[in-house]
């Protein structure tokens, strides 16, 4: 009797590695890239990708449907939640239960700021029940650069994911087809400290965790044991440690091009016992690191002194193009690359990463996601605004200055105009102003595609003139180019009145504090190009200037690695739940401690 049943099972294993090995000659093989695995690594990384691979297009045929009817899709879409949340005291306040579309919506509800919502959050944080939202959030999200608190639920992430991640990875696979292979991706990315609210909500960044993350740690050249150390040197150390062994390695990636540049400064700074630790095989000493991790790192290395070689041969060449050296079969970085991260996108390649296509692929915050890049191949930074994330409006810039301005919906807005936005999201927040202003570069069917402007709260403003971001980067870019030699690492501005008399000037104006490379002094004249740049680009600030009511600026130099300081001075000065995977450097500085601090920088 059970010999028949041994047969048939034989003859099913055997059909099983049949079918196992047709696979590998199919579909798997090609993805190797002579990198020594174990064979479960390997299939576990394939099939996260043949999985996100089918989700990414489940998901973009449905942003195709979508972006055909934008205006019903953005309705249901803020119905669905409206109506989810109409039983909550908040949606009682509001009448949510009598809001049947979005101009009653409109109508009903003010548009908003984050300290509407201050108060709710902290009820909701004490352990207060349908306050807000009818679920109980699954963390308290530090928004980056303040204080400020915001709900996250299952639901943002699950959002987030499929509507950004899924849709963005797709767009990658089908333009860098290499990136489907089976190399590994340095993710630089760093343990968060959470806290808890009294009611035992954590409270921190709304951003991957290590346990959230824990199926797709094969994917990855940074071992799970690394993720157990809290402090952020030294687990960039193990980063890098784990990249540079790798001398296959597919993919950098980080949240920010910042994160990336800053690797390779302290690669920079490191690489000599980086590659003493290779050639070894054990974590440096030295390292400030728990002696249970320290083992299971330990555990994972060998002596490797053919790769330390290599390594040092090339960084004795030179830190120009060194990514493409180090990992020949490099294909990708993957980071946002604009806005306030566009300087450190450019210094990546220009030089560390030079020749290697970049990719962003989704703009979001804390808020939630907001838009996927559909066109990796592009050097223009667009993003197709997800309908389904949040219901989006838009304040026509010339309004922004209005309490309660006329609003329009995505079907409504013209290409080419700038606006800021105001979003309605899964997580109670309801016709919000976020600060961000965004161009409407054209659309996909009816769907607009933007690209990021500036931060409304990153203007400079000391008589009205109202200086963006991009406006004066624009300008002081310009104004290196007129200062022979030098090349600019970083900067930020303040305005004179948070320096009181440490200003050095009786007029309203800008102070600028830069970071060059290849000079350690300007003239006044330089100095004063930067404000000649920034007249010939803004009418506005050359009429204030004209008129004397604006001062001229004053250009100040630091000494290098200034900026790394005062990004770990402005990390260690906020909430214990900040994190660097969220940070961005602040163009404008709003505290007196922080302009201070760089102040106390200063060379010439």
């Amino acid at each position: 009797m059970w010999l028949p049943l041994v047969a048939l099972g034989a003859s099913l294993l055997g059909s099983g590695v049949a079918l196992l090995l047709l696979l590998w000659k199919k579909d798997v093989s090609w993805r190797l890239k002579g990198q020594k695995r174990p064979l479960g690594s390997l299939l576990s990384h394939y099939l996260v990708l043949r999985v996100v691979g089918w989700l990414g297009r489940r998901q973009r045929q449905r942003l195709e449907t979508d972006t055909l009817d934008i205006r019903r899709v953005q309705e249901d879409t803020l119905l669905q939640r409206i109506h989810r949340n109409q039983n909550t005291e908040y949606g009682q306040l509001y009448r949510f239960a009598e809001i049947k579309n979005a101009e009653m919506f409109q109508r009903l509800h003010p548009l908003t700021r984050y300290d509407h919502y201050s108060e709710f959050i902290r009820r909701v944080a004490r352990g207060e029940e349908n306050v807000l939202i009818a679920e109980r959030p699954s963390i308290l999200a530090m928004t980056s650069g303040s204080s400020d608190m915001l709900l996250s639920t299952r639901a943002t992430d699950r959002e987030f994911f499929m509507q950004g991640i899924a849709v963005g990875l797709h767009a990658m696979f089908n333009t860098f087809p290499e990136t489907q292979s089976l190399q590994k991706t340095a993710k630089l990315w760093y343990t968060p400290t959470w806290q808890q609210s009294e009611a035992g909500i954590p409270i921190g960044t709304n951003s991957s965790t290590h346990n959230s993350s824990r199926h797709v740690l094969n994917l990855y050249s940074t071992p799970a044991p690394a993720f157990q150390i809290p402090t952020e040197p030294e687990t960039l150390y193990i980063h890098l440690l784990f990249a540079l062994k790798d001398p296959t390695l597919g993919t950098l990636e980080a949240n920010f091009a910042s994160i990336i540049y800053y690797a390779f400064d302290a690669l920079r700074e490191r690489w000599q016992e980086l590659v003493e630790d290779i050639r070894q095989g054990r974590v440096n000493p030295q390292l400030g690191i728990a002696a249970d991790v320290r083992e299971k790192l330990d555990s994972l290395l060998r002596p490797d002194p053919w790769r330390a070689a290599e390594l040092g041969t090339q960084f004795e060449k030179g830190f120009q193009g060194i990514a493409r050296r180090l990992w020949p079969d490099l294909n990708l970085v993957l980071t946002v690359d604009s806005g306030s991260n566009s300087l450190y996108g450019d210094l990546l390649k220009d030089h560390y990463c030079q020749g290697l296509p970049f990719y962003s692929p989704v703009y979001a915050a804390t808020e939630g996601l907001i838009g996927v890049n559909l066109w990796p191949g592009s050097p223009e930074r667009h993003y197709l605004l997800c309908p389904r994330s949040m219901f989006c409006e838009f304040i026509p810039v010339g309004s922004l200055e209005e309490q309660q301005p006329q609003t329009l919906l995505m079907d409504q807005v013209k290409e080419g105009e700038c606006y800021e936005l105001a979003v309605s999201n899964a997580a109670g927040l309801c016709r919000c102003r976020i600060g961000d202003v965004v161009k409407v570069v054209g659309f996909y069917n009816q769907c607009p595609i933007v690209e990021f402007r500036y931060r409304h709260s990153q203007m400079l403003n000391v008589r009205g003139e109202k200086t963006s971001e991009e406006v004066f980067y624009r300008a002081l870019q310009r104004a290196v180019q007129l200062w022979p030699g030098a090349e600019l690492i970083d900067y930020c501005c303040v305005e004179s009145g948070l320096l009181g008399h440490f200003s050095g000037g009786s007029d309203p104006h800008y102070e600028v504090f830069v970071e060059l490379k290849g000079v350690r002094n300007l003239s006044e004249d330089q100095r004063y190009k930067l404000d000649r740049c920034l007249q010939e680009d803004s009418a506005v600030y050359k009429s204030f200037r004209l008129k004397g009511s604006i001062g001229p600026m004053r250009v100040q130099l630091v000494g290098g690695g200034a900026f790394r300081e005062l990004r770990s001075h402005m990390l260690a000065s906020s909430s214990p739940s900040s994190s660097p995977n969220t940070f961005k450097m602040h163009r404008v500085l709003r505290r007196s401690e922080f302009a201070q601090f760089i102040q106390g920088k200063i060379i010439s």
